[in-house]
């Protein structure tokens, strides 16, 4: 059985391989969970409030602040499985 990280790896590349593009709520939730899982709570400030999608980006990321590594690894892991499965 894979660990954890192992299927996020698996996850992040299979990520670049989906055939259909994710609507832009689960854009951001990927972006959030992988944000999470690798970098840890949210730092800096939130960008300019005319730069849209940063400022959607670094908000999506703030929402899992607190969040553990393996907790955002796992909903990332989840995002992509139910997305390569149609």
């Amino acid at each position: 059985m894979v660990d954890l990280k192992g299927q996020f790896e698996e996850a992040v590349a299979a990520s670049k391989l989906l055939t259909k593009r994710p609507d832009n709520m689960t854009l951001l939730a990927i972006y959030a969970n992988f944000k999470q899982a690798t970098d840890g709570d949210v730092t800096g400030e939130r960008p300019d409030m005319f730069d849209r999608v940063a400022c959607a980006k670094f908000d999506a990321w703030e929402a899992l602040e607190g969040t553990s590594t393996e907790d955002a690894m796992a909903k990332y892991v989840e995002i992509i499985e139910r997305l390569r499965e149609g």
